[in-house]
């Protein structure tokens, strides 16, 4: 017997989405394109109000 949500689960819709920043495992930080770190960059966190990591969990910030 299979559960009845399972019926009716699709998967999630890949997003195409390009950051301003990427994670520097080195750093172990969020770098801009530029290198600087990109917790430093005011009209970043000012747009998007943080910067969370892609690496582990995402309930973590650099900020």
């Amino acid at each position: 017997m299979q559960p009845f949500a399972l019926d009716y689960a699709r998967p999630a819709a890949e997003l195409e989405v390009t950051s301003a920043y990427a994670y520097d495992s080195g750093l172990q930080l969020n770098v801009l394109r530029d290198g600087r770190i990109a917790a430093c960059d005011h009209a970043l966190l000012r747009e998007l109000g943080t910067t969370t990591s892609t690496a582990g969990s995402k309930t973590h910030f650099d900020d």
